[in-house]
């Protein structure tokens, strides 16, 4: 009974959806006909209205969307930046100077416009889920054929179909001439089914095993059919699929996590030496407390790398630029990152790992077995069979509708010269017989030469039966058992291949029977040839799985097709060891398997054959049960809640189905499975040069304040506030910026997976940021001692200036001669290469010129407080702003000598 309240999240139009979820087919035709209040005649147009307002458009849910404001605020959440705000907040109100409070204010919000830009810019780039209908379908209204939008389909409808469609929603057949579907986007599996009208006893029956339905989005790629709609929209296998996709977990990515750690170390470390220094001012040195307090503020400020929350997403969007033009378009901005971190590619088989496209291999005749590209005359029989009975048809730009089968062998005849429109001229067509499941058979009947060829072809099993002769290089004879056996045996050999096997057999008769049928025409036959085809596995997708192997990620295959195929694939690119059955595993399998069993065993096993959408899902939580960094690919509806799982998920531009693309962080605009190893070294080389970036930043920090730190333990006036400031604008973000173009070092791919656990002070960042801040206010202080004990001038205040404005410039200068150090963490700058980086060379140049400009430009230096210097004060100045390249030089090289 129909009810509009609404319970437990379940809008109304879900609810009433899920009234049609029935196992249809379970049902006989009659029964699905009668429950729905329809015929085979269709509704009429009173029906189609009420049942338009009862169960909706047949469309997908358009995913919730945050608006523009929403997507702003939520760019404050971060806690770096609330410390940031407050810091703002703080300095405004207690020194009414509000020069600072617009500075760290400008930073913050620039840094949410960016986020917002990318986000906005991804959403509006891929719009998933309101694709994925077919345009039209053809239905019966009122008696009448008519052709209407797919979104006016309604419960009840009756659709027709034909090669070449676009299943519109979910059908309970109740015609299958000859109908074959592709439904490779739900199952993965790459060869049509055919389809029956009959019902199927078991109500547990799968969705590849369901013969008698045909699935919204899935192609008609042979025959003719007809089938009630029983589902439309969101209760369609498709639609059932979407909706798990919003409901499936979101994983924080390991940058995301990166950062919050980051936040909270520096705020944690920001507070205690904050109250520290306030505490030893006012209460053991007599200081002024609200000069103690706006000093602690300057050094809140100093402290926090305000310049990193934006610096960070530059150096990822300028990594989604270079992707971009490498064929990876990235839908969120941390996914650059994540596959630097990946341990684990699982990767979808049908059309990611192959070509989703089924291709001759191999070839049996004449007692010889061939490769596909080797030379075959026109007038071999076993070629002209396999085209003469075939159902393929070719459109008029050379495009072909029809099973892959059947179009793989048109595309074989091709490639060898056989003109299939010329030789139909010549003999045509004048009967046949199609093929059906029961016999597993097809037949066309040739006029030739006065006579007519008989073109059979089929399971090899069933056709050898039926043949009595042979061809063979000295010409036709009977056929011996020993000849049958060699048959069988290379039938054997080309499947164990996971080859699928077709026959070809024909004879010449001189008339045609009255009654063609089985019994008739398929008898008394001559053996022509086997011919082996699959799906075959992408030229470059071995050499992805090689390097990505050498760079310590581990590759899986997960399909919904066959054990044997799956092996087989799996074998020669190289996931597994040809014959280790050991590391397949089925979905069958995986049900038998307790979550905790899998969960021990999941590193058994690189392949899984014959999945559903849930088991994927299971897979990958599996992994990342073990702490693994789990990256999915795929192209399929049944893809796309593991991609959604994964902590990142990798879409197939071109044959991937929208929702996928929807689900997934990265789309490969080319379907390169190779173009996920061009990513992977992108994604390290990000992190890389974000880790250098913050070494930089907080190296330099930590120097300004152990600086100012120390200098208030020891009543020195070393800085003002507003040369702290102008350091952290002009000798932070420049540099910072410029470090997150550095190319990737050499040995980049050679290392091994950071995994989840890593962060961005390890591989040596956080000793290295300890060391040279120390070094670089060490530096400073010594500087500033210097210019007291040891002054160029006479009088206080001309001393104090030369000492103030020498500190300021060798704070600023040994930043900027610091930054080339960081372009690696442990090899020599000479080896990674001092002016490779354009970019780079002009950040330090723009820097400088601004860091120079006010102390020397007349008026500039009177605003900054700052005096003029000699040329000894500079050559100190300059000597001790240098001398962190040689003293980090030597620290390196003493950790490369002793492996640390």
């Amino acid at each position: 009974m129909e009810t509009s309240q609404i319970k437990g999240g379940i809008t109304l139009s879900e609810q009433k959806q899920s009234q049609l979820s029935n196992a249809f087919y379970a049902q006989s035709e009659s029964e699905v006909l009668t429950e729905l209040d329809t015929t085979v005649a269709g509704l009429d147009s009173k029906q189609v209205a009420q049942r338009m307002d009862k169960y909706g458009s047949n469309k997908l849910n358009d995913g919730k969307k945050k608006s523009l404001v929403q997507k702003f605020l939520e760019q404050f959440k971060d806690l770096m930046i609330l410390v940031l705000l407050a810091a703002a907040i703080i300095s405004a109100v207690v020194s009414h100077d509000v020069i600072d409070s617009v500075i760290i204010l400008a930073v913050v919000i620039i840094n949410a416009i960016l986020g917002v830009f990318q986000e906005s810019k991804a959403e509006a780039a891929i719009d998933a889920l309101k694709k994925m209908s077919t345009p039209h379908a053809n239905v019966l209204r009122n008696g009448d054929t008519i052709t209407i939008k797919s979104t006016e389909l309604v419960p009840g409808d009756i659709v027709l179909l034909e090669a070449g469609d676009v299943v519109p929603a979910d059908l309970r057949l109740l015609e299958a001439n000859s109908l074959k579907i592709e439904e490779s986007a739900l199952t993965g599996e790459s060869v049509s089914v055919e389809k029956s009208v009959g019902v199927i006893d078991d109500e547990q029956a799968g969705i590849g095993d369901r013969t008698n339905m045909a699935f919204s989005n899935s192609n008609v790629t042979y025959g003719r059919g007809k089938g009630v709609v029983v589902n439309t929209g969101m209760a369609t296998e498709v639609g059932k699929i979407a909706g798990m996709l919003e409901r499936a977990d979101e994983t924080t990515t390991p940058l995301k996590q990166n950062l919050n750690h980051l936040g909270k170390f520096l705020t944690i470390a920001i507070v205690v030496i904050a109250v520290l220094m306030y505490v030893v001012g006012t209460f053991f040195n007599g200081m002024d407390p609200i000069k103690m307090m706006l000093t602690s503020i300057s050094l809140a400020v100093a402290a926090i790398p305000e310049g990193l929350p934006a610096i960070v997403t530059i150096i990822l969007a300028l990594g989604t630029q270079v992707m971009a033009k490498r064929n990876a378009v990235i839908r969120k901005l941390p996914a650059v990152e994540t596959l630097g971190s990946t341990e684990i590619i699982a990767s979808d088989k049908t059309g990611t790992l192959t070509l989703n496209q089924m291709t001759v291999e191999k070839l049996y005749t004449f007692d010889q077995q061939i490769s596909a590209d080797q030379e075959l005359s026109t007038d071999n029989m076993a070629l002209k069979i396999m085209n003469f009975a075939n159902d393929t048809k070719i459109s008029q730009d050379g495009s072909m509708i029809g099973d892959p089968t059947e179009t793989a062998l048109i595309t074989f005849g091709k490639k060898h010269g056989f003109d299939l429109d010329e030789e139909l001229k010549k003999s045509p067509r004048v009967e046949e017989l199609p093929f059906d499941s029961e016999r597993k058979l097809m037949s066309t009947i040739h006029e030739m030469n006065g006579k007519y060829l008989v073109a059979v072809k089929g399971a090899p099993d069933i056709l050898l039966e039926r043949v009595t002769k042979i061809e063979t290089p000295d010409g036709i004879r009977d056929i011996t058992d020993e000849d049958k056996q060699t048959i069988l045996h290379n039938n054997k050999d080309m499947a164990q291949q996971a080859l699928r096997v077709l026959e070809m057999a024909y004879k010449y008769v001189d008339e045609i029977p009255d009654k063609v049928d089985s019994e008739n025409i398929e008898h008394d036959l001559i053996f022509a040839g086997l011919v082996g085809m699959i799906d075959p596995e992408r030229e470059e997708a071995a050499e992805a799985v090689r390097v990505a192997k050498e760079a310590g990620v581990r590759p899986l295959m997960i399909t919904g097709d066959h054990r044997d195929t799956a092996e087989a694939i799996a074998a020669r690119l190289g996931i597994i060891s040809q014959g280790d059955d050991e590391a397949v595993l089925t979905g069958a399998e995986l049900d038998q398997m307790s979550t905790e069993e899998f969960n021990r065993q999941v590193k058994n096993y690189s392949v899984y054959a014959r999945v559903s959408p849930e088991h994927k899902v299971r897979i990958v939580k599996a992994w990342q049960k073990l702490g693994k960094v789990v990256a999915m690919t795929g192209d399929g509806v049944n893809d796309a809640p593991a991609l959604k799982q994964a902590d990142i998920g990798i879409g197939m531009g071109i044959t991937g189905t929208e929702v996928s693309k929807g689900a997934s962080d990265m789309v490969l605009a080319d379907d390169n499975f190779a173009t996920i190893v061009v990513a992977v070294e992108e994604g390290r080389k990000v992190f890389s040069n974000i880790q250098k970036a913050i070494q930089y930043l907080l190296a330099a920090n930590l120097g300004e304040v152990l600086t100012l730190f120390v200098a208030t333990l020891l009543a020195w006036d070393t800085m003002l506030p507003i040369h702290l400031l102008w350091i952290n604008l002009v000798t932070d973000t420049f540099p910072a910026i410029a470090l997150g173009m550095e190319p990737a070092e050499a040995n980049l791919m050679n290392h091994k997976p950071r995994g989840r656990n890593s962060n961005f002070f390890s591989g040596g960042v956080l000793s290295s940021v300890i060391y040279q801040g120390i070094f670089e206010a060490a530096m400073v202080l010594m500087v500033y001692a210097t210019a007291i004990i040891w002054p160029v001038h006479s009088g206080y205040s001309a001393i104090h200036a030369d000492a103030l404005t020498m500190s300021f410039a060798t704070l600023g200068l040994i930043q900027l001669f610091h930054a080339f150090n960081v372009k690696s963490v442990h090899q020599s700058i000479f080896k990674v290469g001092l002016f490779k980086n354009k970019a780079f060379n002009g950040a330090i140049l723009l820097s400088l010129i601004m860091m120079m400009a006010v102390i020397l430009i007349p008026g500039l230096n009177d605003a900054f407080k700052v005096a003029n210097l000699d040329l000894h004060q500079w050559l100190i100045v300059l000597g001790s702003s240098f001398a962190v390249i040689p003293f980090v030089e030597i620290v390196k090289f003493v950790q490369r000598k002793f492996g640390k």
